[in-house]
Parts: C-alpha cells; structure tokens; sequence
C-alpha cells in the first residue's frame, strides 16, 4: 500500500523543483547563463540556500537541469511535427520539421542561447545531455530514413577525401544510410541551426526583412543537398 505521506512529499518536490528552474529561467533572461546564483535563486523564492541544496547540489546541477529541458522541449517540438505530416513528402517533412525547430528558439531565445549559444564559461556538459540533445538530429534522421526506405534519395557528391570521414560519422550515426548521405546530413544539420542562431541573435536586421519565407526557402535547399527530392 503507498504511503500518502510520501506522495505528498514527491508532490511538493516536483513542485518545489519546477519553482526553482522557473526562477533560474528568468535569471537566465535578465542575467544570461554566466552569471546563474543559487544564492540569487534561493533569494527570489524566500528560500535559504542550504534548502535549495537540496535539490541542485551545485550551480553546474541546476544549469544541466536546464539544458536537458531545453534540449528536450525543442525536441519534442521536432518530433511532432515529424509525426503530424506522415502523410507529406518527404521535402515538405523536413521544411515542417525545421519550421518547429525555428518556432520554438524564436519563443525560447534564451534557453534556445543556452543550448546553441557561447558555451557558459566554466561549465562542461556532462554524458547526461547527450541524448537530449541528439532528439532534433534524430527527428531529421527519421524523415531522410524514410525517404531512402521509400522513394529513395538523389545521392549527393562526396569528395574522395571525405570518404573515410562520411564512412565514419556513418557507421555512429547512420548505418542504414549511405555515407554520402550522412556527410550531406551532417552539413545540413549544422547549417539549419546557423540559420536560426543568426535569427534568434539578431545577425539578419537590416539583411533579412521576410525571415519566414527566406526560412521555408533555405530549408528547402538543406533538404535537395541532403538528397531529398519533391
């Protein structure tokens, strides 16, 4: 039989825990990443700093707690729209996707800045972001597998060179994908997140006026070089 003391108890450490990364949040937009306190979160919330102890051991604690909601709440957002256009092709699947990656870091610029921003001085990520991280790459891995698994991809150009690398990076991150592929995929990936770091930091005012448009458009382009066709 559960102990109802007990479920009251996690009740009120959940509770307990959202309060204080919601805090840590909005420190994070006023304050940036770099200057995060448990001290100045305990204080915002009326709380002695050995209360908030207990539940983030360390500032590095809290802000790994942060970054792993992040990473999880855009991909989230990635895999929706992923699993929402079965029914598409493969080309407007993927604008769809990177279209819900966009949306959500112009929503959550500051934890988008948290997660692809400059790195916090002093902090190292640890092992347990990784998949956290991987879930927008796997969203957009899953849209190109099922195209390769059905209508088959154009095969994109791959210099001599870069064979060992692509053979590499494909046998970690794709195997059931040619290299070539995973090469064009890797470029894409990276440059998708170029694109909305320029926008979500302001390096398109004054040079992009229908962001929206130029988006679908430079997505579309990611999508022919990694061998999606319409």
């Amino acid at each position: 039989m559960s102990n109802p003391a007990q479920g009251v108890r996690a009740r009120a450490r959940i509770e307990a825990t959202a309060a204080i990364k919601d805090e840590a949040r909005r420190q994070l937009a006023h304050e940036g990443a770099a200057k995060l306190s448990l001290r100045a979160v305990a204080r915002e919330l009326g709380l002695a700093s050995s209360a908030l102890y207990r539940y983030f051991p360390s500032r590095d604690d809290l802000l790994t707690a942060l970054i792993i909601d992040a990473y999880d709440a855009i991909g989230a957002a990635a895999e929706a729209a992923r699993d929402r256009t079965a029914d598409v092709t493969p080309v407007r699947r993927w604008i769809l996707v990177c279209e819900a990656v966009r949306g959500w870091a112009l929503a959550h610029p500051h934890e988008y800045a948290l997660i692809y921003g400059s790195p916090v001085p002093g902090y190292h990520a640890p092992q347990d972001t990784v998949s956290s991280a991987a879930r927008v790459a796997e969203a957009l891995v899953g849209v190109v597998r099922q195209a390769y698994r059905g209508r088959g991809l154009a095969q994109p150009v791959l210099p001599a060179a870069l064979r060992p690398e692509a053979e590499r990076m494909a046998a970690a991150l794709a195997p059931d994908l040619p290299p070539q592929v995973v090469a064009a995929f890797v470029a894409a990936w990276a440059e998708l997140f170029g694109l909305i770091g320029f926008e979500v930091f302001g390096q398109f005012h004054r040079v992009v006026e229908d962001r929206e448009e130029f988006f679908r458009h430079a997505a579309a382009r990611l999508a022919h070089e990694v061998g999606l066709e319409h």
